[in-house]
């Protein structure tokens, strides 16, 4: 499976559990720490936890585990390490207070379906 396999299933597990405005950037030729960077967020604290509980299940049933988790116990932002695939996953105002968007605009959006 390459990265815009797992990506996609990343994007669709978040989809499916109602993350919300789910980003996907191409950092590929701007940093060497990742491939891709996913960027959702979710309305409180236990929708953030659930997301990132339901994306861990999901990820586990396609046989991926993350290898570094941050952020769980306070859940305004976890971040979870796929190795080429980091996936970030807000409250409403960190997401607005860090705007990785931003951060990473030199990165190419990617449009998932």
């Amino acid at each position: 499976m390459d990265n815009r396999e797992i990506t996609e299933i990343i994007y669709k597990s978040l989809d499916m559990h109602k993350a919300d405005n789910i980003r996907v950037i191409d950092i590929s030729n701007v940093s060497i720490m990742a491939d891709y960077f996913v960027i959702a967020s979710a309305g409180n604290i236990n929708h953030v936890h659930a997301l990132c509980d339901y994306l861990e299940d999901d990820m586990r049933k396609a046989g991926l585990h993350y290898s570094h988790i941050e952020g769980y116990d306070a859940a305004n932002w976890i971040l979870m390490d796929y190795g080429d695939i980091v996936v970030h996953i807000f409250d409403a105002s960190s997401r607005d207070f860090y705007d990785l968007e931003h951060v990473w605009r030199d990165g190419s959006m990617i449009e998932m379906a």
